[in-house]
């Protein structure tokens, strides 16, 4: 991998990983548009914690507030939000990672994408008195969280599908697109830890080390920029304009795989 490969891998993961658009859909995409090999497994896991110093930075005063007061209600919505994801991840690891080699599943999985965040914004507009932080109910994160783990799938969103469950489940608009985000630092965490041990095994190679270096820092800056930018369109009511970047995407991923593949 060279460095232009890893800053092209590196935004598109800080990106897609907080754009309602699906990251995991945008890499397998990208790298059979360009040919790029999947990147060794140090290179993944980097990027991905550079997303993760992304949400630290834009979500500082909430994560210090979890720290100070650990036994909090938001602490344990977080951890509820994030047992569906973990029970599916272990179960089904094998079917999830087949389905990372198609371009039919990553087309399918964004036009889902694309009608969650149209209906859910459409629901959300027909709510009054939406849920506080206070409110919101366990089963509401439970709710979230069979969401977040159905976004394993390459091409639905995690941030839109876990922001439009939200919207559904009558959560304020800014609560729910803040949930979102924290939630996912427990996965993406996760996902580092379950790839530790074959960190530890492949290392970083001495001879060609910038691209472990501009992967990570590109993520986390296009991550955080991605952050801001949901973050306000969910507060405008306008975060469906997606949905259409997803369909346009969704559809051409399709013709791909019917005619060109």
């Amino acid at each position: 991998m060279n460095s232009l490969e890893a800053f092209i891998l590196g935004a598109v993961q800080g990106l897609a990983e907080f754009l309602p658009v699906s990251s995991s859909g945008h890499l397998v995409i990208f790298q059979h548009i360009f040919g790029i090999e999947e990147g060794p497994i140090t290179f993944d896991v980097l990027v991905h914690m550079g997303t993760l110093i992304a949400v630290f930075i834009a979500f500082r005063d909430d994560i210090l507030n979890i720290l100070k007061h650990p036994f909090d209600r938001l602490t344990w919505l977080i951890i509820v939000g994030c047992i569906p994801a973990g029970i599916a991840g272990y179960l089904l690891a094998p079917v999830f990672e087949k389905a990372f080699e198609s371009l039919l599943v990553v087309g399918i999985g964004l036009i889902i994408t694309g009608l969650l965040l149209k209906v859910s914004e459409y629901l959300a507009n027909q709510h009054f008195g939406l849920k506080t932080e206070e409110e919101t109910t366990y089963k509401d994160v439970i709710f979230i969280g069979i969401m977040q783990a159905i976004a394993i799938i390459p091409g639905i969103s995690r941030s839109g599908s876990t922001i439009a469950a939200g919207l559904v489940s009558g959560l304020d608009r800014e609560f729910a697109a803040r949930y979102s985000f924290l939630l996912s630092i427990p996965v993406i965490l996760g996902a580092g830890v379950l790839q530790l041990k074959d960190l530890f095994v492949s290392g970083i190679p001495s001879e060609n080390i910038l691209p472990y270096i501009i992967g990570p820092v590109t993520a986390a800056l296009f991550g955080y920029f991605a952050i801001t930018v949901v973050m306000k369109m969910v507060r405008r009511g306008n975060l469906s304009v997606f949905s259409y970047y997803c369909w346009t995407v969704g559809s051409l991923t399709l013709l791909s795989y019917y005619f060109w593949i």
